[in-house]
């Protein structure tokens, strides 16, 4: 019998099975008091949540859109201030969509500044089929002349994108016009080795939904004039400017621009320190330089299309003057007309092989090195 177990060691399991049971349910206790608790608090979470995101995208916020070229020097040819304040007149006009009062009053103020600055100018009319029935639509082109036959052009839309609240398009449609009306006072001075024309377009924006035949009306209908008028082959390049007075300025290189022009402009930005304005990164954007890369004529896209916190100010009642700076505009105005003054002899050299033709193993998305021996370019 030594094998039998007493009684009370036979019932010692289940007092210890009691006692399991006991703090089963006192943690099933505990847990449902615990849920309790935070079901009562869900009511405070939803009202500090909204709080909680507001702060979050404030701080964002002043990290995309406080200035970044605060520290650039007002020199130089290109006028940065004066740009800036041809900037406040045309807001000062509203939103100005195409075919509206506003913008005819825009474009009699552009067409007084040119003539104030000697610049020779014509309109030219045309009358575009859009979504909404046909809109008048006029671009203004300046032509500043050189010593040669060659063309190049410098352009941006002066209208702003038509909408059901009160856009003024301070940096989408106001940069544009007030950086091409700077540069041609600036050129208009100088003896150029080439021909300048400067385009203000019209009918940039769409007149409802951004697509192929909603967009680009005024440089589809420029660069469809240039085969018409057999003057495409003497346009050597195109550079396209839009948003450019972002305070917190930061240029992509546009994939859809031609990759040696690209190379051009950039390594200029570098040589004059703005490599932090002018991004390696590159981004896609649809503007006025297609028109011209699907005629073959080289072209670029410099474009700030990062306004403000996750994009906010784009195409919204934020596009204020308050958010452009006259810095930026003086880093694009430096850029470009550094990149113009190499562009002459890079194309002096490339006569024999044409640049537009040039091998894509020579193209290098950070440096001219691969380019330069064949161009010119160091």
């Amino acid at each position: 019998m030594k094998n039998h177990k007493p009684e009370a060691s036979q019932g010692a399991p289940a007092s210890q099975g009691k006692k399991i049971r006991l703090r089963q349910r006192g943690n099933l206790t505990l847990t449902e008091g615990a849920a309790s608790r935070a079901s009562s608090r869900l009511p405070l979470i939803a009202s500090v949540l909204p709080a909680v995101v507001v702060l979050a995208l404030s701080v964002l916020g002043y990290i995309q859109s406080r200035p970044n070229t605060a520290g650039v020097a007002s020199q130089g040819p290109f006028d940065g201030q004066r740009a800036f304040a041809d900037l406040r007149r045309l807001v000062a006009f509203g939103p100005r969509p195409s075919g509206s009062v506003a913008l005819e009053r825009t474009r009699e103020f552009i067409m007084a500044e040119l003539r104030a600055a000697s610049v020779s100018f014509s309109e030219d009319k045309f009358t575009a089929a859009t979504p909404m029935g046909p809109i008048s639509m006029t671009n203004i082109v300046a032509e500043i002349p050189g010593a040669s036959p060659s063309i190049v052009i410098i352009g941006g839309h002066y209208d702003t994108k038509r909408m059901a609240t009160h856009f003024v398009g301070a940096n989408d449609g106001g940069s544009s016009a007030a950086f091409v009306l700077e540069l041609a006072r600036v050129l208009a001075k100088r003896h150029n080795k080439v021909i300048y024309w400067l385009v203000f377009f019209d009918g940039e924006e769409a007149i409802r939904r951004w697509s192929a035949t909603d967009s680009l009306y005024g440089s589809r209908h420029f660069a469809a004039e240039l085969t018409t008028q057999e003057t495409k082959s003497r346009v050597e390049a195109v550079i396209v400017v839009d948003m450019i007075a972002d305070a917190h300025l930061g240029i992509h290189r546009e994939t859809h621009s031609t990759p040696w022009l690209n190379d051009l402009v950039f390594t200029q930005a570098r040589q004059l320190g703005y490599h932090q304005y002018f991004l390696s990164s590159s981004k896609t954007v649809d503007d006025d330089h297609q028109p011209f890369v699907e005629l073959g004529i080289p072209a670029i896209d410099l474009i700030d299309l990062n306004y403000g916190p996750l994009n906010l100010y784009w195409h919204t009642r934020f596009d204020t003057v308050e958010k452009c700076s006259p810095r930026s505009l003086q880093v694009v105005g430096t850029v470009v007309l550094r990149a113009l003054s190499v562009l002459p002899s890079v194309l002096d050299t490339c006569i024999g092989t044409p640049v537009r033709k040039l091998d894509p193993q020579l193209r290098d998305s950070q440096s001219l090195a691969p380019v330069g021996p064949v161009c010119g370019l160091r």
